[in-house]
């Protein structure tokens, strides 16, 4: 291997059988390192000020409760997510395993206020199905969230077990009998999830970014290893995991199913209309989260040094080097900052704290993998390898050689570089938001994320084992020769779920209950919706904001059908009523109280039944409000300079609707005026979809002479029209976010981007947002000489 002279000077300085290059430190100037490590105390103390009881950025929290953020508005994250706080207390518990033992007051409270978190019914469902288990957040004082969201999520039930699952072995290593008493009463806390997990796993859900709802790569990776150490911890407290054991081989058998050839796909089996490459942060967040130190680098369970997870960290990396401003001239092999996927548009699609992070995170952690063994560098895995150290060939490279210590050493050079791109983004108070803007690195969105600090800190973590001056994460028993069914079986079994009392459940919780599901005929017109309410907390205690949001998802003309579910107690007499809620926020409820009593339990397992309600609307009618709304946009687009005098004029006509079916029609029109140059070439396309909450897009390139160089400008347009519901998955108002990109560039090199992200609301009459993306098409860099939209 030729080795390029910076390293040959690196590696020279240090002892050829020694792999561990702590040398390679200087390659991060000192005032980096300590500034690293004034982070990494920056972090902790982040993460505690965000535990209410103690922490000074949780005030009304409950007591352990873990919150997102302080955040409480644009956007609102003063709630406790299961997976954020889950993933946070595993890095908890791995601080108080390597003796911060002043932490261990934080565990324990986490595990009561899980215990109680377990039993509190939610749109998802209760305990007694397990559905419950799945809701992914709940407001700060252990109270139910009602409103629209994307649920249920299946990654958080896996992820709370591992992170007790950490603490419980802890506490079975001691050899201690009260540590062990205090093992198996957590337990009765895991043992919900695992069975949530072995019931639950072949269903789809929303994804660990709350948008997709399919299969996620990272809720099934998470759920195979929270299945795995589960059965290794239950023999040792003389428990029945044989449900886990015949589940665990299944999922890693859906595990490879994400695997495309050349990259991890984050989501399949999507929702109808969803459209987006698969290339996503989550894949690389599941591979360190599923890590095992003591793992080699097996491409079944995606351990971060196999080759399927290093080729799909360049996949994604890539996939960020030319669409932020701050990674513009960055050289091919230089860290760059980013996002959760290319696509993204929440807060106009910016990079990420925790996701940069995670980058660096999986770098250290195959670092330490490759550790003491040899290196083999494939066919397959040559291109990350040349990405990461730009002079490596084919070949297998023993441990404790030249080039194998070069190859180390080229690894952590790498891993360090995304820690200073994250450092060079982060104020030097050390507050971590969520986002960094793509335009000059500011901090939005969340401020104070807890699930950022606790990046940071496992981040660092990662580093110091990777360099031998700290301890690895604790092992989860990935298997060594893992093996998998030669064809996926979709089973599940049937969990048996009970109240944790012994961990801080509260007694009296209920135990049998029953699915209800309501079917309502109600005729409603585009951006009217139905909740219902009544007398129970699961169906928000006649309060219209805690209301229970319906699904239209079975609308026809034939039958304008409206969907609910909920989950009861058994026996429970219940009274409730149906509410539209008008597009300006107007509620409109029926002109009556409905009455039913719950059916009674009939079995052992969970949910003894369901129990279906037919309904008709019975009450007044909203009317659509006549107003304007825009349905399109179009923008002729001047050149580069005054004479070349290049028109683009998109025309978007989309969101004609009545009721919830929605048509669209379409029309894309490119012209030249002027004779200054000439057209040489021009190509659009434009892909549409009948679903009305599917992406679409416009794209069109053309060339032309620029005037007096005689030099061919290639030129890109590119408009980017993106539906999402707008407050969650049943509620069909629809925000449009409207992306505008203008790219040229000509053979010497030279290039000009100028791109715009606005959230543009069709089916509103508010003007304003439409005069504020008007305003700014106008004043951007590329000559937009008029700006039009169509209603």
């Amino acid at each position: 291997m030729k080795l390029q002279a910076a390293l040959v000077a690196l590696v020279a300085t240090a002892a050829v059988a020694s792999p561990r290059y702590h040398s390679r430190d200087s390659q991060i100037p000192q005032p980096q390192l300590a500034r690293l490590e004034q982070q990494y105390s920056v972090s902790i103390q982040g993460v505690l000020d965000n535990i209410g009881g103690s922490g000074s950025k949780a005030p009304g929290a409950a007591d352990g409760v873990i919150i997102a953020s302080p955040s409480t508005q644009e956007p609102n994250y003063f709630y406790t997510w299961t997976r954020d706080a889950a993933l946070t207390m595993k890095m908890i518990v791995d601080e108080f395993i390597n003796g911060q033992t002043s932490l261990r007051d934080q565990i324990r409270l986490y595990v009561s206020t899980q215990a109680i978190l377990q039993t509190v019914s939610n749109p998802s469902g209760a305990l007694g199905s397990g559905r419950g288990l799945g809701e992914p957040k709940f407001y700060s004082n252990l109270t139910r969230f009602n409103g629209n969201w994307g649920r249920p999520q299946r990654d958080g039930p896996a992820l709370r077990a591992t992170a007790l699952n950490a603490y419980a072995q802890f506490l079975l290593n001691t050899n201690d009998d009260a540590d062990r008493e205090e093992a198996d009463i957590i337990w009765d806390v895991i043992e919900n999830d695992l069975k949530y997990v072995a019931q639950y796993w072949n269903e789809t859900g929303f994804d660990l970014w709350e948008e997709v709802s399919g299969s996620s790569f990272f809720a099934t990776a998470v759920q195979h290893r929270a299945l795995v150490e589960g059965v290794a911890l239950g023999k040792q407290l003389g428990k029945d995991v044989s449900a886990y054991e015949s589940q665990a081989p299944n999922i890693l058998c859906l595990l490879q199913s994400y695997w495309n050839g050349q990259y991890i796909t984050a989501n399949t089996n999507t929702q109808a209309g969803f459209s987006r490459t698969g290339i996503d942060a989550g894949t690389v967040i599941g591979v360190i989260s599923t890590y095992d130190p003591k793992a080699g680098c097996d491409d079944s369970t995606f351990q971060p040094c196999s080759s399927r997870a290093l080729l799909n960290l360049k996949a994604y990396v890539d996939a960020f080097r030319d669409i932020y401003t701050i990674n513009r001239n960055t050289p091919a092999d230089g860290a760059v900052a980013v996002g959760r996927y290319a696509e993204d548009i929440y807060f106009e699609g910016n990079p990420w704290y925790l996701t940069t992070l995670a980058v660096a995170e999986q770098l250290y952690n195959a670092k330490a993998q490759w550790t003491g063994k040899a290196i083999d560098i494939s066919e397959t895995t040559l291109p990350f390898w040349q990405w990461i150290y730009p002079s490596a060939q084919i070949g297998t490279y023993p441990d404790g050689s030249y080039d194998a210590a070069t190859l180390l050493a080229a690894v952590v050079a790498a891993a360090d570089s995304y820690v200073n791109k994250t450092l060079q983004y982060i104020p030097e108070s050390g507050a971590l938001a969520e986002q960094f803007s793509r335009e000059n690195g500011t901090a939005i969105s969340a401020r104070d994320l807890t699930w950022s600090y606790a990046a940071f800190v496992t981040m660092r973590n990662a580093r110091a084992a990777a360099l031998g001056t700290g301890n690895a994460v604790p092992s989860w028993g990935a298997p060594s020769n893992p093996s998998s069914p030669g064809t996926c079986q979709p089973g599940s079994i049937t969990g048996s779920y009970a109240p944790a009392l012994r961990a801080g459940a509260p007694e009296g919780s209920p135990t049998c209950t029953v699915l209800l599901y309501f079917n309502l005929n109600a005729t409603t017109f585009y951006g009217e919706n139905i909740y219902i309410t009544g007398n129970t907390s699961e169906l928000g205690n006649f309060n219209t904001h805690d209301a229970l949001g319906g699904s239209a998802l079975g609308y026809t003309a034939e039958r304008p059908l409206w969907n609910f579910a909920a989950e009861l107690p058994a026996n429970l007499p219940v009274e409730y009523q149906y509410l539209r809620i008008e597009p300006d926020g107007t509620v409109i409820p029926e002109s009556k109280n409905r009455t039913l009593t719950v059916q009674s339990c009939s079995g052992n397992n969970g949910t003894v039944g369901e129990q279906t309600v037919e309904d008709a609307w019975d009450g007044p009618v909203g009317t659509p409000t006549p107003c304007r709304s825009p349905v399109g946009i179009r923008a002729s687009v001047n050149g580069l300079d005054n004479d070349a005098m290049e028109d683009v004029v998109m025309c978007v006509h989309c969101a004609v609707c009545t009721s919830v079916i929605c048509r669209r029609e379409h029309d894309l029109a490119l012209w030249r005026s002027g004779a200054s140059a000439q057209v040489v070439t021009v190509q659009s396309r434009a892909l549409i979809k009948p679903d009305p909450l599917a992406p679409f897009f416009f794209f069109t390139r053309w060339k032309g002479a620029e005037p007096g160089v005689g030099v061919a400008w290639r030129r890109r347009l590119f408009l980017l029209v993106f539906h999402h519901r707008l407050v969650g998955f049943y509620n069909y108002r629809i925000r449009t976010a409207f992306a505008f990109s203008h790219f040229a560039s000509n053979p010497h090199g030279s290039r000009h981007e100028t791109s715009l992200r606005r959230d543009l609301p069709l089916g509103s009459c508010d003007e304003k947002p439409v005069q504020e993306i008007k305003r700014a098409l106008i004043n951007l860099p590329v000559h937009i000489k008029k700006v039009s939209f169509f209603y």
